[in-house]
């Protein structure tokens, strides 16, 4: 389909026209003799003719190439185009930040399986988290682990293959034994101000007691609802447990509640995926479709073909009198 971009240049088609009636040409009548030999009488002598000697007319060659070329150059302001058929791109309306919990704590085996039989804790969150990537298809995703400290693993990507990756190649212990809740929180939200992307979602995983933070994870979490990020906190582990063994799930309920989040406790794997479910009604993939047509000017056609007819009318005029002059007296 051919359209105008900017059709009210047409407007300008009659402007010479205008002028002509508003702004006519300076005519002055002197006495003069008229020749019908005139040129050959100038040439014989050698003498040069005064201004107004010789009144040149305008031909219907000459009128008709530039009437032509103001309408191809007026057409070439409208901005004629080729629009092409509409391409619908959908993209991610939400980043979602990945937290995990890969503290010395994270090695236990005492993880049920769906089969009844004990799982790494580790092992057991990566077979669902990787699931739960693999639905946000489409999204915009980031992974951060997190032991004593809180490192990025990937920024926020639409390749949710890489992410599944480098999560199957987490082992624990990789970022130090100790648990660093409010690091991992204050990662995240840095990690999201590489987003212009309003809503962002962070969905932190831990199995112990924050140990190793330099910044609480309460004080974390408000800072990061003032910077518009929601979180979901997924508690899995033993909370009867002592030490930094124990999941402190009163900790990881107060960031969800800054947050105005969700909270969610996980004993087993069954119980993880149940979680990751919830969170995905609670918290739907969600995009955006921004719709356009492709566009491609062809203002360059009318301007070429306005230079050629002026070319052209300039060099058959020159021609045809050169050929004049040429025929003999």
């Amino acid at each position: 389909m051919i359209s105008l971009g900017f059709p009210w240049a047409l407007l300008l088609l009659p402007l010479p026209l205008v002028f002509w009636w508003l702004v006519p040409a300076h005519r002055e009548r002197v006495p003069a003799l008229r020749f019908p030999f005139f040129r050959r009488i100038v040439e014989s002598s050698g003498a040069e003719p005064g201004a107004g000697s010789v009144v040149l007319t305008r031909g219907r060659l000459q009128m008709a190439a530039a009437i032509t070329a103001w309408c191809l150059i007026v057409l070439a302001l409208a901005e004629p185009e080729r629009v092409g058929e509409p391409v619908e791109i959908t993209r991610a309306a939400r980043d979602v930040v990945l937290a995990i919990d890969i503290s010395g704590s994270m090695d236990a085996k005492d993880f049920e399986s769906p089969d009844g039989e004990g799982k790494q804790r580790l092992a057991g969150v990566r077979d669902v988290v990787g699931a739960f990537v693999e639905r946000r298809e489409g999204d915009r995703v980031a992974l951060i682990v997190f032991g004593s400290k809180a490192y990025v693993q990937s920024p926020l990507t639409e390749d949710l293959g890489t992410i599944t990756d480098l999560l199957a190649r987490t082992e624990v212990g990789m970022a130090g034994p100790h648990t660093a809740l409010g690091d991992a929180i204050g990662l995240a939200i840095r990690t999201f101000e590489a987003s212009d992307i309003e809503q962002r979602l962070l969905i932190l995983l831990s199995d112990g007691t924050d140990t190793a933070s330099r910044m609480s994870p309460v004080n974390a979490a408000e800072i990061a609802r003032d910077n518009d990020v929601e979180i979901f906190t997924v508690g899995v582990g033993n909370p009867d447990a002592t030490g930094e063994d124990r999941v402190d799930l009163q900790t990881l309920q107060a960031i969800a509640e800054r947050t105005d989040g969700a909270f969610f406790f996980a004993g087993d794997e069954a119980a993880l995926e149940e979680v990751y479910g919830r969170i995905d009604e609670l918290a739907p993939r969600e995009v955006e479709t921004v719709s356009w047509r492709p566009r491609q000017s062809l203002a360059w056609i009318p301007l070429a073909l306005a230079a050629l007819i002026g070319l052209g009318t300039v060099a058959f005029l020159q021609l045809r009198a050169g050929l004049g002059r040429s025929q003999p007296a």
